[in-house]
C-alpha cells in the first residue's frame, strides 16, 4: 500500500515540474496557481503516514525549512493552515535592508528561496548605506505581494521530495528519549487538529510565527489569531511545549500599520525617493531582475506632526495593547510607543507601494493598535494623508515564543530529540531572520533524519552564524533584529562574497546546494583568484602607472613598486580603468569588476580585524575599572551601549562581551580605550609603581606589549 501511495505521489509531481517550467515562461500565474492548489489538495489525501521531516507553518521560516530539508534529501511534509497564504508577506512588502540584506544573500548562497523570489517580485531596488563601505551596504527591495507569494508557492509545489498539505497541528507526538542521544524526550511526529490523523517523522520543525497562542489587538478589542483573517495555532501545541516538554515560554508583541488607499493620498506633498537606476539582484544566479528598471516604482517620505502626538495621547486609555508590558520590537516600534517615548519629535513615515497593480500603500513607521476611528484621525494629521482612506486598519499581535537558550546551534531543542524551532518562535522579528533560521533548521532536521551529524555555522563565517549564536547564547528579552554591528568580522562577511563563503560549504559539507549553483560558485571563485593573481603580478613604478593612468592622482615620487592590487585600493581607481590600460591581462575579468574593487579595498582591513578579534579572545580577563564614566568615554559607543555598561558595570572585558545589547564593535572600542589608558598609566608611573597600577594591570590579564 505504501509503495502504491508513493508511486501515485510521484506521478502527480512529474507534471507539476513541467507546469512550473511553463509558469516561468508563460507568466500565466493565476491559472497555474489554482491548478497547483487543486492538485496538491488531492495529493494530500494520498500522503504517506510517515516522513523524514515535518515542517509546521508556511511562512518565511517554514518555506525555507521545507525546501532545505528536501534539498538535503529528506522526504518532507509541509503542513500549513492555508495553501494560498504560503509565502505571504504578512507585514511590510519589502525584503532586505541593513544587516537583513546580508541574511538574504547568505540564504541565497545556500540555495534558499527568498533571494530569487525577491528578484522576481521586486518593484523598487536600492542599496542602503551606499555612502559607507560595501561591507555594510544593505541590499533592499520593495516587493509586489502577489508576485512574491506566487513565486514561493510555485517553487515549493514543484520541489522533489516535498509534499504540502492543509491542516492545523493539534499536538506533537512524544515518546521516550533515545538513551544513546542527549535529551529527555523524543518527538516522533504530529497529530492534526481533526483528532485522529497522526503522521510520524524523525524530525519536526516548528515555524509558527505569530500564530502560537496568538492574539490580535485593536483598541480595547482582543480576538484570537496570528494574522488578520487567520486563526491562531491550536492551543494543544502551545500546551505540549509548556507542560509536556517543560520548555520556558515567553510572550512578545508586534504590530502592523493600516493599509491606505493610494488614490486618497496627495503624494505631491511627500518627498519622492526613486529606486536605483541599475537594480542590484539579491540572487547570485541572477544578473538582472524581472521588473525592467524603468518600470520600478518610487517610495515617498513624509513626517509626523504635533497633531499625531495629540491623537496618540488622547487614545492611550482606549489602547489595551500599548498599555501592557509585553515586550515589542525596539527597532520597529509602534507610532504610539515612539510618541510616548520621544515626545516633541517628528518621526519618519515611508509610503511604500504594495505592487505594480495594487491600489494600496503601506505606511512604514505607522504601526498602531488604537481603535479604527482614532487611526483615521491620526493618519489625517500627516499632510500627504490629510484625506486618506483606510482599506484595512492596523492591529497588534501578541504571541508565545520559546526562550532560544534552550536550543543548540543546530536549532534543535536540547531537551527534546528531533524537535527544531525557527523564526519568531525563537524570539526574532523580520522575514529575513526567519528565513535564515528556517533554512538552517531544515538542513539539520533533514541531516538528523538521514542519520547524518548536524552542522553549525560559526559567527566568523556568516551572519546566519551570528544570528544563531546570539539567540542560543544570549537569549532575547525583546524581538531580535539583525544589524551589521552585531558581527565581529563584518569587513569579511560582506554581501558580495556570501557565495564564496557559503556555497562551496553548502554543497561539500552540508548538502543543501545544487550542483548547478556549486559549479557556478567554483567558476566565480577560480575567476576571482585568477584576476587577483593577475593584479598582483602587475608590478610597475609610480611613474609608469602614471603614464598608463594619467587621470589618477598618484605621486610619482613613490620609490617602491606598486601592483595592480595596490592601485585598486585607491578611491579614484576602479577595475575598468586598469582593464582599459592593460587589456591583455585584465579584460577577461570584467564581469567581476565591482567585486575585485571591493576585495582589494577590504583585504588589509580583514587581516587587521582578525587580529583584533584574536586580541579580544586572549584578553577576556582584562579588568575594567569600576570608576569608568561610560557616558563621557571619548570612544565610538552608542547611547544604548553606554547605558548598559553604566548600569551593569562588568568587572572584566569578557563579562562585557556577554551582556545583551553590547555589540562586538563596542567591545573592540572598549578594549582599545582601556589598553591605551593602561599604557598611559605605565608611562606616568614607570619609575614609581603604586597600588593603582597593580589594580589596573593584574597578573591575570594578558596585555599586548
Amino acid at each position: 500500500m505504501a509503495a502504491s501511495i508513493k508511486s501515485a505521489t510521484l506521478k502527480l509531481k512529474a507534471p507539476l515540474l513541467k507546469l512550473c517550467a511553463f509558469y516561468m515562461l508563460s507568466k500565466k500565474i493565476p491559472t497555474l496557481q489554482r491548478l497547483l492548489a487543486q492538485v496538491y489538495r488531492r495529493a494530500s489525501h494520498l500522503a504517506r503516514q510517515r516522513y523524514d521531516v515535518i515542517v509546521v507553518g508556511g511562512g518565511h521560516a517554514g518555506t525555507e525549512a521545507a525546501a532545505a530539508a528536501a534539498r538535503v534529501g529528506a522526504e518532507t511534509l509541509l503542513v500549513t493552515q492555508k495553501i494560498h497564504t504560503i509565502g505571504a508577506l504578512s507585514c511590510n512588502p519589502s525584503l532586505g535592508g541593513i544587516g537583513k540584506g546580508h541574511l538574504v544573500k547568505e540564504v541565497d548562497a545556500l540555495d534558499g528561496l527568498c533571494g530569487r523570489a525577491g528578484d522576481w517580485a521586486g518593484i523598487h531596488f536600492s542599496i542602503l548605506n551606499r555612502s559607507k563601505g560595501p561591507a555594510v551596504w544593505g541590499p533592499r527591495a520593495q516587493l509586489d505581494r502577489q508576485r512574491y507569494r506566487e513565486f514561493i508557492q510555485a517553487e515549493l509545489l514543484s520541489t522533489p521530495r516535498l509534499t504540502v498539505v492543509e491542516g492545523s497541528v493539534e499536538e506533537l507526538l512524544i515518546s521516550e528519549a533515545n538513551p544513546e542521544e542527549p535529551g529527555q524526550h523524543r518527538v516522533t511526529g504530529i497529530r492534526l487538529a481533526n483528532g485522529s490523523h497522526s503522521i510520524t517523522a524523525t524530525s519536526v520543525v516548528l515555524t509558527t510565527g505569530t500564530f502560537l497562542s496568538g492574539s490580535l489587538f485593536m483598541g480595547q478589542t482582543m480576538s484570537p489569531g496570528g494574522r488578520i483573517g487567520d486563526p491562531p495555532s491550536s492551543a494543544g501545541l502551545s500546551q505540549t511545549l509548556r507542560e509536556r516538554l517543560g520548555l520556558r515560554v515567553g510572550r512578545l508583541r508586534t504590530g502592523t500599520p493600516p493599509r491606505i488607499v493610494k488614490d486618497s493620498v496627495d503624494l505631491s506633498l511627500a518627498k519622492v525617493h526613486p529606486p536605483d537606476p541599475q537594480p542590484t539582484p539579491f540572487s547570485f544566479l541572477n544578473t538582472q531582475i524581472r521588473c525592467r528598471p524603468e518600470e520600478q516604482l518610487p517610495c515617498y517620505l513624509t513626517y509626523t506632526t504635533p497633531g499625531v502626538e495629540k491623537v496618540v495621547k488622547e487614545s492611550v486609555h482606549l489602547n489595551c495593547h500599548i498599555q501592557q508590558d509585553t515586550k515589542g520590537p525596539r527597532y520597529c516600534p509602534s507610532i504610539e510607543s515612539r510618541v510616548l517615548r520621544f515626545p516633541g519629535r517628528e518621526h519618519q513615515v515611508w509610503l511604500e507601494p504594495e505592487g505594480l497593480t495594487s491600489d494600496l500603500l503601506y505606511p512604514q513607521g505607522l504601526s498602531m493598535t488604537m481603535p479604527p476611528n482614532m487611526q483615521l484621525r491620526l493618519i489625517r494629521e500627516i499632510p500627504p494623508l490629510h484625506r486618506a482612506e483606510i482599506h484595512t486598519p492596523g492591529y497588534g499581535v501578541q504571541y508565545d515564543f520559546v526562550c532560544p537558550t534552550q536550543l543548540s546551534p543546530a536549532l534543535q531543542v536540547k531537551s527534546t530529540q528531533g524537535l527544531f524551532l525557527a523564526g519568531q518562535i525563537n524570539g526574532t522579528t523580520g522575514y529575513e531572520e526567519a528565513a535564515a533560521q528556517g533554512l538552517w533548521a531544515g538542513v539539520n532536521a533533514a541531516r538528523r533524519a538521514l542519520s547524518m551529524p548536524t552542522v553549525s555555522l560559526s559567527r566568523t563565517e556568516s551572519y546566519i552564524g551570528v544570528l544563531i549564536d546570539d539567540l542560543v547564547s544570549c537569549g532575547v528579552t525583546e524581538p531580535y533584529r539583525m544589524f551589521t554591528s552585531r558581527a565581529e568580522f563584518r569587513t569579511s562577511l560582506r554581501p558580495d562574497n556570501a557565495d564564496l563563503r557559503l556555497t562551496l560549504k553548502g554543497f561539500e559539507e552540508v548538502g543543501c546546494v545544487s550542483s548547478l549553483r556549486y559549479q557556478e560558485a567554483v567558476r566565480v571563485k577560480n575567476s576571482l583568484q585568477g584576476a587577483l593573481s593577475a593584479l598582483q603580478a602587475l608590478a610597475l613604478s609610480a611613474p609608469n602607472w602614471k603614464k598608463k593612468l594619467p587621470d589618477v592622482c598618484l605621486s610619482e615620487s613613490k620609490s617602491s613598486m606598486m601592483t595592480g592590487l595596490d592601485l585598486l585600493q585607491y578611491k579614484d581607481v576602479n577595475f575598468e580603468m586598469l582593464a582599459s590600460a592593460i587589456p591583455e591581462c585584465l579584460s577577461s575579468y570584467m564581469e567581476f569588476a565591482q567585486r575585485l574593487k571591493i576585495e582589494a579595498v577590504y583585504r588589509p582591513h580583514c587581516d587587521l580585524q582578525k587580529k583584533e578579534i584574536e586580541r579580544i579572545q586572549k584578553e577576556e580577563n582584562m579588568i575594567l575599572p569600576q570608576d569608568l564614566d561610560y557616558f563621557s568615554l571619548p570612544v565610538s559607543l552608542s547611547q544604548e551601549v553606554r547605558e548598559i555598561l553604566d548600569r551593569v558595570r562588568p568587572s572584566t572585558l569578557g563579562a562585557a562581551t556577554r551582556l545583551q545589547g553590547i555589540t562586538p564593535a563596542a567591545i573592540v572600542h572598549l578594549l582599545n580605550y582601556v589598553h591605551h589608558m593602561k599604557q598611559t598609566e605605565r608611562r606616568l608611573h614607570r619609575n614609581k609603581p603604586d597600588q593603582r597600577e597593580e589594580e589596573l594591570c593584574p597578573s591575570t590579564a594578558t596585555l599586548p606589549q
